[in-house]
């Protein structure tokens, strides 16, 4: 049984009675379980000064979807730093070492891995081989980054596992790497910064900017599809709203439950773990790979429209560089934040003529959608349920922050673990 058909048997009941018709059928599951979190706020100070490992050791950053687009040029940011190792995470390990080559990467400073997020088996095999690199215990940043995009589909594809392909891919698969790998961040030793995990966002899931009132709008509405199982057809169920199969939407909403799943995870273990959980929108990255599967007249015009009409486009070096910045930079320790740049493209209506500040990034306002931590939460536990991950696996677990391993913090789905 796919892991889609497995979510649809054991969603929980309260979805019955919160979603309406939509979710009517749908098996009862028990409720998922979860520590409270007391209210926690998101933490803006800043952290101590950053300074270099005593031991001379690099910062290790593993970044999805880097054999191309905003993932290579992230890489590329990374290593030209001089102070990170850089695990390339590709579906294609020959095209992501072609790709380094070509870039003039060197030898020393990256590895090309594969993952395959639209197989959680080969997630899960990612990350048990990771563990088993000596650069694993500097992880200092998790980049989740790779896309896919169909914006002409109007009949779903499939992951491995059964559940449509761009949310399967862009949302369930990176959830499942970084739930896993949140033990791997606060384990690994200290190294002058705060461990980083930012997930990386669109302007087009966020409704209050100008990209985002594009049709058709990003909304994950009841969330029945979701808690179906994903996996229905064009009709019904494919999509997370539960509605018919609208390609470009089904990236919209994946990008806004990448939003959603930074400010539940920051809620749940920033102020235990001391991780800083963020997204990002980089600008308007018009001729990037992500769009291959447009028209051909699109891929003429769309960069022409967002260089001198919306104000929204960057180059994909400019794009790395700001994805780089997120996760090294000592400005960015807002857990929870969502990073924009009014130079080359929040798209805010407010902000609209401000093309001055092309460096440095603000925290953006999220859609009303976007910054509805009660959403947060549901999509959050129907997604643990979606990608099969068991209690004892979600939070730190019982890693000491910054000893490379061993007991210290309690782990608070013990109990949780045994009940199943």
């Amino acid at each position: 049984m796919s892991s889609a058909s497995m979510l649809a048997s054991s969603v929980a009941a309260p979805a019955a009675t919160r979603f309406g018709k939509k979710a009517q059928g749908v098996s009862a599951r028990k409720a998922i379980s979860r520590v409270p979190v007391g209210g926690h706020k998101v933490q803006t100070k800043t952290q101590a000064a950053f300074v270099v490992s005593a031991s001379g050791a690099k910062k290790t950053a593993i970044v999805t979807g880097a054999s191309s687009g905003l993932g290579l040029y992230t890489a590329k940011a990374l290593v030209e730093r001089g102070d990170y190792f850089v695990v390339m995470a590709c579906r294609n390990v020959a095209k992501g070492q072609e790709a380094a080559k070509q870039l003039g990467f060197a030898a020393d400073s990256y590895e090309v891995m594969e993952l395959e997020l639209g197989d959680l088996a080969n997630v899960r095999n990612f990350v048990k081989k990771f563990r088993g690199k000596k650069y694993a215990k500097s992880l200092q940043s998790l980049i989740c980054n790779a896309a896919i995009y169909y914006p002409n589909a109007v009949t779903p594809t499939y992951t491995k596992d059964g559940f449509e392909e761009t949310v399967g891919v862009t949302h369930l698969g990176h959830f499942l790497l970084a739930n896993l790998m949140l033990k791997d961040l606060v384990g690994a030793q200290d190294m002058g910064i705060d461990k980083r995990l930012c997930i990386v966002g669109s302007v087009t899931a966020n409704t209050n900017t100008l990209a985002g009132q594009v049709p058709p709008r990003a909304n994950l509405g009841d969330m029945s599809g979701l808690a179906a199982g994903l996996n229905g057809d064009r009709n019904a169920n494919a999509m997370i709203d539960g509605d018919r199969f609208i390609g470009p939407k089904a990236y919209k909403d994946a990008k806004l439950c990448n939003i959603l799943t930074v400010k539940e995870m920051s809620n749940r273990w920033h102020e235990q773990t001391g991780v800083t959980f963020s997204t990002m929108y980089p600008g308007c990255i018009a001729d990037t790979p992500l769009f291959r599967n447009h028209t051909p007249v699109f891929r003429f015009l769309f960069p022409l429209i967002q260089k001198y009409i919306t104000k929204g486009y960057v180059t994909m070096q400019e794009a790395g560089g700001r994805l780089a910045s997120v996760v090294c930079e000592p400005q960015y320790t807002t857990s929870g934040a969502y990073w924009a740049w009014k130079g080359g493209g929040d798209q805010l209506w407010d902000n609209y003529w401000d093309n001055s500040n092309r460096t440095e990034a603000f925290d953006n306002k999220p859609s009303k959608e976007g910054g509805d931590m009660q959403k947060a939460k549901e999509m959050f536990d129907m997604s643990v349920q979606a990608v099969g991950l068991k209690a004892g696996e979600l939070g730190p677990g019982s890693f000491r922050a910054g000893s490379g391993g061993g007991p210290s913090l309690p782990n608070p789905f013990k109990a949780l673990a045994g009940a199943k």
